[in-house]
C-alpha cells in the first residue's frame, strides 16, 4: 500500500509533471508515458505506472495515472483548464483498491464561489480556496511550467485531506540520467519539507523531453526507498 501511495499525490509528486512547454502559449499536447517503479523495504518489488494526458470534448484537459502492484491498484485523474500560464484545477478523482478494500475521494472546485467540494469516502464538506489553489495532481502540471520560465524555487497551496497545504520545492543541480529511452541531461528538483524532515524526495526533469519528470526516487522515514524511471513516451 506504501507503494501505490508513492506512486501518486504528493510524494505523489511522485510522477510529477509531464508537461509540454507548448502551454506558455495555452495550448498543451496529449502524451503517454510509461514508468518503471521499484520499492525497496527489505525485498525488492517492481512494477509499471503509466500518465497520459488527453483533452475533453469541451475543451478541457485530462490528466490520468494508473499504477497497480500485485493486489492492489490505484487511478488517479484531474481535469483543469491553463490560462494565462496557469493551470486551474476543476474536479480530481481518486480510487484506490488493495485486498478487496476500497477507498475514494473527490475534490470539486467552483471558482466563483471560491470553494472546493471534497467528498472522501461518501462523505462531503465544503472549503474556502483562493484563486491559485491546486489539487494533488494539477500543481503537478504547474511546476514543470515554472521551471521552464526559469523558476528555482517553487511554493503551492494544495487542496489535500480537507486542508489548504503548502508544497513547496527547490532546484538543486542538474545531472546525466539514463533512461531506457537514453540518457537525457536534466533538472533535479528536490521537495522542501524543511528541517528535521527525515523524508527525501527528488525528481529530475528532463528540458530535452519539455520538462518531463524521466526518474523520481523517495526515501521514506523508515527508511524503505522508491523509484521511477522513464520507460517510453508517446505523443
Amino acid at each position: 500500500m506504501l507503494k501505490l501511495r508513492l506512486l501518486t499525490s504528493g510524494c505523489t509528486l511522485v510522477f510529477a509533471s509531464l508537461i509540454s512547454p507548448s502551454l506558455l502559449a495555452a495550448s498543451l499536447t496529449p502524451f503517454k508515458a510509461t514508468y518503471t517503479h521499484e520499492l525497496n523495504a527489505g525485498i525488492s518489488v517492481s512494477g509499471e505506472a503509466v500518465r497520459e494526458l488527453s483533452q475533453t470534448e469541451n475543451g478541457d484537459w485530462l490528466l490520468a495515472i494508473e499504477a497497480s502492484a500485485m493486489v492492489a491498484s490505484i487511478k488517479e485523474t484531474t481535469r483543469f483548464t491553463a490560462k494565462d500560464h496557469q493551470i486551474q484545477p476543476l474536479e480530481y478523482d481518486y480510487q484506490r483498491r488493495v485486498l478487496g478494500k476500497r477507498r475514494a475521494a473527490h475534490l470539486s472546485f467552483d471558482w466563483d464561489s471560491g470553494k472546493v467540494t471534497t467528498d472522501i469516502d461518501n462523505k462531503p464538506w465544503k472549503m474556502n480556496i483562493q484563486p491559485g489553489v491546486h489539487d494533488k495532481l494539477s500543481y503537478q502540471m504547474q511546476l514543470p511550467l515554472d521551471l521552464a520560465q526559469g523558476a528555482k524555487q517553487m511554493r503551492y497551496e494544495v487542496a489535500d485531506g480537507g486542508q489548504i497545504q503548502t508544497y513547496q520545492f527547490k532546484v538543486v543541480g542538474e545531472e546525466q540520467i539514463q533512461t531506457p529511452m537514453g540518457d537525457f541531461t536534466a533538472i533535479k528538483v528536490a521537495r522542501d519539507r524543511g528541517e528535521g524532515s527525515e523524508r527525501e524526495t527528488y525528481l529530475w526533469l528532463a528540458p530535452a523531453l519539455d520538462y518531463m519528470v524521466v526518474r523520481l526516487h523517495q526515501i521514506e522515514s523508515d527508511g524503505k526507498e522508491y523509484s521511477l524511471l522513464l520507460k517510453s513516451l508517446s505523443q
